[in-house]
């Protein structure tokens, strides 16, 4: 080969390597050869593989990587070539590289071939092997360009092989980061501790929780921003229900953690400003025991920043329904729920109490949407709110029966002196709300405490005479559909008068996690004030 050809060569097969890896390296040299090129395992398996035409002849690498691997290691050469018919077989290992520079001449047809520029006794067994089937005889120059391409090839593989781990890395903490979220959302606050140890940084408390809504598939990019605005100190998660969210755990202002530069503008401010494209919505600070109220009231904050144009918001200030319900409310939650917190599982693989309560918080939370946070096929979703439905003697299609245990697991997530005390309450019994089974039905009694009143009314505060488009769309089960047949427009106009809602509640209406519960709770508690006749 004239030095010249040769240049040109190594400088394809460098571009290749730079550009295309190993595939593209490959195929360059079935194109050369004129047959078939492959990297073959150990064990004859066939890692990658290129040929010319699709008629290439295939050779039985199997039995030529074992053969190739006992002549190397008894006579010390670095390469081995054997002619198989109408075609010849080239092998070199590729875990050897040459010192002093690579053979100027190619190798002899047949047999066993030295070559002078290779260290010799090196060869790793356990190493890949680079196989080249071309036609007979050989190309002048063929060797040679296979034993320059070892190098090149060699590192591509060994890139690609640190680019592989490095996925499965990055993607065992995703998973991992994941597992902490949904164990924290879950109230498991010990094992979440315990978990997240091994990772970075240490879970903080108390906490906010920020939601970021990524534009396309720039996640990655937004999360990065997100580290260099907070110095890595926010827990941050890639959102597993909704693809475009990163979710993070972040120190509140007064937390034990080193705190930002004297003047630095808040995270979500910051990230906002840096990502031209994305939303921020952020929670008030909570324990962080409370991470799902704090995500809770995060989505609702995104929903709100939407349509500002600062594109990020906080929060409002509205307490929780759990917080005023008081002791009945508590004694009420904890009846309601008994069946399942005490369900025994007739087989082991069936799900127990812990598991039905998950799936019941993400569904509420989540709506169809739990498959993804809970990994589960829709099947097994369904039969699940099914057992859980018959358990607690529930209709889980009713947005009634949906808002009681709601209230109910957030009742008993709150702890019980953060409840407001009880106070007497001389209102007469109510009949069950309209679509409410019997054991839910005992919650009018509970939406008649005064703190209950007050709070529903605060809840409804902004949308004093404006409510037939909320009443509508609660009566229609929270489904856009009929809530535009129910107000005589389209669905088009039904979703612009509950987006304009979604500003002045501050809530999230149209995507869950959805304020529909608290409204419908608010909206009966009010019902059953008003005046009867």
């Amino acid at each position: 080969m004239r030095s010249g050809e040769r240049a040109d060569d190594l400088l394809r097969m460098h571009r290749l390597a730079r550009t295309g890896g190993t595939a593209e390296l490959l195929r360059w040299l079935a194109w050369r050869a004129e047959g078939w090129a492959g990297i073959v395992g150990p064990d004859g398996t066939v890692l990658h593989a290129a040929a010319r035409t699709a008629g290439a002849m295939v050779p039985d690498v199997a039995g030529l990587v074992a053969e190739s691997a006992s002549a190397l290691a008894e006579r010390g050469v670095q390469a081995y070539s054997v002619d198989t018919g109408e075609h010849t077989a080239l092998l070199f290992p590729l875990s050897g590289f040459p010192q002093g520079g690579f053979p100027q001449s190619g190798l002899p047809q047949g047999g066993l071939s030295p070559h002078g520029g290779f260290p010799q006794g090196v060869g790793d067994p356990a190493a890949p092997v680079l196989a080249v089937v071309t036609p007979r005889p050989v190309a002048a120059g063929l060797a040679t360009l296979l034993a320059d391409v070892v190098l090149p090839l060699s590192l591509c593989l060994q890139a690609e092989t640190l680019e592989r781990k490095r996925r499965r890395v990055d993607l065992a903490e995703s998973r991992s980061r994941e597992a902490v979220l949904h164990l924290l959302m879950t109230g498991q606050l010990s094992i979440a501790q315990q978990v997240a140890g091994a990772l970075r940084p240490r879970l903080p408390d108390p906490v906010r929780v920020c939601v970021v809504e990524c534009s396309g598939d720039d996640r990655d990019e937004v999360a990065r921003v997100c580290v260099d605005a907070d110095g890595g100190r926010s827990w941050i998660v890639r959102c597993p229900v909704y693809a475009r969210h990163l979710i993070l755990v972040m120190p509140a202002e007064d937390a034990g953690e080193k705190a930002p530069e004297p003047g630095a503008a808040p995270t979500d401010e910051t990230v906002a400003a840096r990502v031209g494209d994305c939303v921020v919505g952020v929670s008030e600070p909570v324990p962080l025991a409370d991470t799902a109220t704090g995500y809770r009231q995060a989505f609702h904050a995104l929903a709100v920043a939407r349509e500002l144009p600062t594109r990020y918001a906080r929060f409002g200030v509205s307490p929780d329904p759990a917080l005023v319900v008081g002791p009945a409310g508590r004694r009420w939650a904890d009846e309601l729920l008994n069946p399942l917190l005490t369900h025994v599982p007739r087989r082991a693989q069936d799900p127990g109490s812990q598991e039905l309560l998950a799936t019941a918080t993400s569904w509420l939370a989540f709506s169809s949407h739990a498959t993804d946070h809970l990994k589960v096929h829709r099947n097994t979703l369904a039969a699940r709110l099914r057992l859980i439905g018959e358990l607690l003697g529930l209709d889980l299609h009713r947005l009634a029966d949906q808002s009681a245990l709601d209230l109910a697991l957030r009742v008993r997530a709150t702890p019980a002196p953060a409840c407001t005390p009880e106070v007497p309450s001389s209102a007469p019994p109510f009949p069950y709300a309209s679509g409410t089974s019997q054991a839910a039905g005992g919650l009018d009694a509970i939406l008649c405490r005064p703190a209950v009143r007050d709070w529903a009314d605060q809840q409804l505060a902004p949308v004093l005479g404006a409510e037939e488009t909320l009443r509508t769309w609660l009566r229609c089960e929270g489904r856009l559909g009929p809530t535009a047949a129910g107000l005589g427009i389209s669905a088009p106009g039904a979703r612009k008068r509950l987006t304009r809602l979604e500003t002045v509640l501050q809530r999230s209406l149209l995507r869950p996690p959805s304020a529909r519960y608290d409204l419908w709770l608010a909206l009966r508690s009010r019902d059953l004030a008003a005046p009867r006749h």
